[in-house]
């Protein structure tokens, strides 16, 4: 079984974002970027199940900038055998919007076969949590979302998925897109030996065009803002006091 595992570029999870000046978007300039963390989880998952002998070739895809090659290194060192990347915009701030995303990874997905697509739950830098289940409507395919486990049962996948309730297990017929939570597992670090070995890995580069799909945004950002700074609390003298501030002042009783 052929696995595929979209990867994308943001801004590292520890760094602090700032929004621009003007409120035209988050500004990237010089800011440390790394594969989303979502992303590295499905990863790590397409590579256990290459150990587990499930899967026999993984395949990275990043739909982006030029510099996405970066990201799908970093895949390919983790243990991706190959990589695909569609060069579908100039400037770092354009984002592709998950439809177009999703029609992308349609195409390579009828190009490639495989019989499983992971891909992490959502993006950290616009938390979409649309782009897997888009792929998988426009395949016609079973999909399972928020894994926390995953198992391949023959021509069937078995997958753990939190849900606001607790824990929900659920058997999918394969080929199966599945997106994947926090949970499911801990990524594991590139060596440097196979970060080296990574460079010579096999990295093809499209273009939107070569799959005939148009990623013309059809949304546009009106303004971007920083979160509303917490107010700081108050101490208050007794419960009286207490429930009398909850009552007048917040409104919650």
């Amino acid at each position: 079984m052929k696995v595929l595992v979209p990867v994308k570029r943001v801004i590292d999870y520890n760094v602090k974002v700032r929004v621009k000046a003007d409120g035209s978007g988050v500004d990237l300039a010089n800011v440390k970027m790394s594969m989303n963390p979502f992303d590295e989880i499905a990863v790590e998952q397409a590579i256990r199940l290459k150990e587990a002998g499930k899967a026999e070739e993984i395949v990275a895809v990043s739909i982006g900038v030029k510099q996405n090659q970066e990201t799908l290194r970093t895949a390919l060192a983790m243990g991706a055998d190959r990589a695909i990347l569609i060069v579908a915009a100039e400037d770092v701030h354009n984002d592709i919007e998950p439809l177009a995303v999703a029609k992308l990874l349609k195409a390579v997905v009828d190009e490639e076969q495989p019989g499983l697509v992971l891909c992490g739950k959502q993006a950290i830098d616009n938390d979409m949590n649309a782009t897997g289940q888009m792929l998988g409507a426009l395949l016609g395919w079973s999909q399972a979302t928020f894994a926390s486990e995953v198992d391949i049962d023959g021509d069937s996948a078995v997958v753990t998925r939190e849900v606001d309730g607790g824990l929900q297990t659920i058997k999918v017929t394969m080929p199966t897109v599945i997106t994947v939570d926090l949970r499911l597992n801990e990524p594991r670090y590139a060596s440097l030996p196979n970060i080296m070995k990574a460079k010579k890995k096999q990295l093809d580069e499209k273009t939107p065009a070569d799959y005939g799909v148009d990623v013309t945004p059809r949304l546009t950002v009106q303004e971007t803002a920083e979160p509303a700074t917490r107010a700081a609390g108050v101490k208050v003298a007794d419960v009286a006091e207490l429930i009398a501030k909850l009552k007048d002042e917040a409104g919650v009783l």
